[in-house]
C-alpha cells in the first residue's frame, strides 16, 4: 500500500504546508478555521481548528509517514478524504519546527507533540479546547538549500491566501479566518455555496448559475459573463468531487467555451463543481494531488464545455447587465436568467455569400412591416422602448421597473452575427479548393499531429495530405477565409494540436478565430449603425430579438450590447441614498 500511495512529497515552498494542514482540518470536520501567517508563512504558520482532535497515540502515528492515509480500503479508488497518502506531517516535521496540540471532545485535556528537523518529543498534556492547533516555525531551517528558492514574504503570502481561498470555496459550510502579519486578509462566516462564491470571485450579484446533469456527471457552480474577464486564470476555481484541482483537461474546456465570447488572451472567472462516479477519476496521479486522469477525457471535457456554452448563451432576456456606478466607473454583472429563451432558429443557407448576407440582414432590420405587437400578458425582460438618445441608445422600462439602456450597433451587431454564424455551420463549412495547393513545412511532431486529424479537419473545409518528410499539401481552405493567409491558419493549427494532443481539430482556436473575425468584421457592417433614428416598432423589434438570441448580451467584440439601472442605483446618483 506504501508502494502504491507514496508521491515523495515534498513541501517546497509555506503554501504547501498551509494547503495539507488545511485539508487535514477539513477531514477531521471541522467548521471553523483560522489561519496566521508571519511573514508569508515563512516565519511562522498557525493553523486553528475545532474538528474532532486526536488522542496522545493518534499525534505520535500522525508524525510517522504514511500513518494518517485515512484510506478506507486498499483499491485506491473510493477516496473521499483531501488528504489520503500521510506524507504531509513528517515532511513538514523533517524540515521545520512542528508543534501539535490536540484535544478530543471526552478528553480531561489536550495534549501537545513537537518535532524539531525530524526528531519527535512525545506527547505531554496541555492545555486547548476540542480540536487541533498546528505550529510550523522556522520552515526550512533543516534544509536551508531549500530555505533559499523562497520567495519574498509578500510573494509566499500571496500564494498561502490563493490556496486558501480554493479550499474555502471547497467548503462553504466551514467558517474560514485569514490573517497576514496580523493584518486581516480574509474572514468569511459559514455560508450558502452561491454566497461563497460571491465572496471568492468578487463578483457580487453577478454570476451564471450553472447546474447541468448528463448520465452520472454533474456540474454545478457559478460563471461570469464575457465582460468580466481577467488575464491570469487566479480567478477560475475548479472542485471535482469536493477537491480543489488545478487540471489542465478541465482548463482546455473551459478555454473552449469561452473562446466565442471573450478575446485572446482573457481568461473566465469561474467556481465549478463537477461530480461523477470515484471509479472515473484517478486521483492519485499528482503528488499535489491537484491533477486527475478521468477514465473518459472526451466525454467529460465534452460535458463541460456544452454546459458551459448553455448557460453562457442565454439570450438577452436571460441575462441581466447592471452599470453599478462605483467611483465615475460601470460595472457590468449578469445575475441568474429566470428561465433559458429559446434560440432563434436558423434560417436555411441561400445560394451565395452575397445573397445570403443581403438576406440576413433583410431579417434582422428591424421594420414595422416584419414585426407583431407583443402580447400584452408576455414576459419582456428587456421591456417596452420609450426613447431613442442621440440616435446611438434605445432606452426601455423593464417589467419590473428598472431601466435599460441599449446600444443599437452592438445589439444588431450581435444579431447579425449570430445569423451568419448559424447560416455557415447550417451549410457544414463550405470548402473552396486552391488553384495552387500550398506546400506548408513543419516540424515531423506537428505534421503528424495534422495528418492524424485529417478526416476531422476535411470536415472543417481543410484538406490536407502528407507532401513528405514534415510537409503538408493544402488543397482547400474554407470559403470564408478565401484568399487569407492559409500558411499561418496551418502553422496555428498544428502548434494547438501538437501541444494539447486532447484537442479535438474542432476545438482548436486558430480556424474559429479567423472564421469568427470574418463573421464579426461581415456583422459589423451590416449592422444598423450609432446616429439611425428609429421608430417605435423599429426598436421594439431589436429588444425581442435580442431577447431570443444567444449571448446577445455582448457584441462580437466582447463590449456589452445592454445595460440595467435599477431603482436602487439611479436614487445612488441622484444622492437619495448612499
Amino acid at each position: 500500500m506504501i508502494d502504491l500511495i507514496a508521491a515523495g512529497e515534498v513541501i517546497e515552498r509555506p503554501a504547501a504546508a498551509i494547503k495539507e494542514l488545511v485539508e487535514n482540518a477539513l477531514d477531521s470536520g471541522a467548521t471553523r478555521i483560522t489561519v496566521a501567517l508571519t511573514e508569508g508563512g515563512i516565519g511562522r504558520i498557525e493553523i486553528v481548528d475545532n474538528g474532532c482532535g486526536m488522542t496522545p497515540e493518534d499525534l505520535v502515528l500522525a508524525v510517522e509517514r504514511h500513518c494518517t492515509s485515512k484510506l478506507s480500503d486498499d483499491t485506491l479508488v473510493r477516496i473521499r478524504t483531501l488528504g489520503f497518502r500521510g506524507e504531509a506531517l513528517p515532511s513538514i516535521g523533517a524540515s521545520a519546527k512542528l508543534a501539535l496540540t490536540s484535544r478530543v471532545a471526552e478528553a480531561d485535556s489536550a495534549w501537545r507533540l513537537r518535532v524539531e528537523a525530524g526528531v519527535v518529543t512525545p506527547p505531554a498534556p496541555s492545555s486547548g479546547p476540542k480540536g487541533t492547533r498546528a505550529v510550523v516555525e522556522d520552515l526550512f531551517f533543516a534544509t536551508p538549500a531549500r530555505r533559499k528558492f523562497l520567495k519574498s514574504p509578500r510573494v509566499e503570502a500571496g500564494h498561502a491566501e490563493a490556496v486558501i481561498r480554493r479550499l474555502a470555496l471547497a467548503a462553504p459550510h466551514c467558517a474560514f479566518r485569514l490573517t497576514l502579519d496580523e493584518r486581516l486578509a480574509l474572514d468569511l462566516p459559514a455560508q450558502s455555496p452561491r454566497d461563497r462564491a460571491q465572496a471568492i470571485l468578487g463578483e457580487t450579484d453577478s454570476l451564471i448559475p450553472v447546474e447541468e446533469t448528463r448520465g452520472e456527471m454533474r456540474l454545478t457552480g457559478y460563471v461570469a459573463g464575457p465582460a468580466a474577464t481577467r488575464p491570469t486564470t487566479a480567478a477560475q476555481f475548479l472542485l471535482v468531487n469536493g477537491r480543489p484541482v488545478i487540471d489542465p483537461l478541465l482548463r482546455t474546456a473551459l478555454r473552449v467555451a469561452y473562446r466565442p465570447v471573450i478575446d485572446p488572451g482573457r481568461q473566465p472567472v469561474l467556481a465549478l463543481h463537477l461530480s461523477l462516479p470515484m471509479e472515473r477519476v484517478d486521483v492519485n496521479v499528482h503528488p499535489a494531488k491537484t491533477e486527475l486522469r478521468f477514465a473518459d477525457e472526451n466525454e467529460v471535457k465534452g460535458f463541460v464545455i456544452g454546459a458551459v456554452q448553455r448557460a453562457l448563451g442565454q439570450g438577452a432576456g436571460g441575462a441581466s447587465v447592471s452599470a453599478r456606478l462605483r467611483g465615475g466607473g460601470a460595472q457590468i454583472r449578469y445575475p441568474a436568467p429566470d428561465r433559458p429563451s429559446p434560440p432563434a432558429p436558423p434560417a436555411p443557407r441561400p445560394a451565395g455569400q452575397a445573397a445570403g448576407f443581403a438576406e440576413m440582414h433583410r431579417s434582422f432590420a428591424p421594420s414595422a412591416r416584419q414585426i407583431a405587437p407583443p402580447e400584452a400578458d408576455t414576459p419582456h425582460p428587456l421591456g417596452a422602448p420609450v426613447a431613442q438618445v442621440l440616435d446611438t441608445y434605445v432606452i426601455a422600462v423593464a417589467p419590473d421597473g428598472d431601466l435599460v439602456l441599449v446600444d443599437q450597433h452592438a445589439a444588431h451587431e450581435r444579431l447579425t452575427h449570430e445569423r451568419l454564424l448559424a447560416q455557415h455551420q447550417a451549410g457544414q463549412i463550405r470548402a473552396q479548393r486552391l488553384l495552387l495547393p500550398e506546400v506548408v513545412d513543419l516540424p515531423s511532431g506537428q505534421a503528424e499531429a495534422l495528418l492524424a486529424r485529417a478526416a476531422e479537419l476535411a470536415a472543417l473545409g481543410l484538406e490536407l495530405e502528407s507532401f513528405g518528410g514534415g510537409a503538408v499539401l493544402l488543397r482547400t481552405l474554407p470559403a470564408l477565409l478565401a484568399g487569407g493567409d492559409a500558411q499561418g491558419l496551418i502553422r496555428d493549427l498544428a502548434d494547438e494540436l501538437a501541444d494539447e494532443p486532447a484537442l479535438a481539430a474542432s476545438e482548436t482556436g486558430a480556424l474559429e478565430r479567423r472564421i469568427d473575425a470574418v463573421i464579426a468584421r461581415m456583422a459589423c457592417h451590416g449592422s444598423i449603425r450609432a446616429g439611425r433614428r428609429l421608430n417605435a416598432e423599429e426598436m421594439s423589434a431589436l429588444l425581442r430579438e435580442m431577447e431570443r438570441t444567444p449571448r446577445a448580451a455582448t457584441c462580437s467584440h466582447g463590449r456589452p450590447t445592454w445595460l440595467k439601472l435599477s431603482r436602487t442605483e439611479l436614487e445612488r446618483l441622484f444622492g437619495r441614498t448612499r
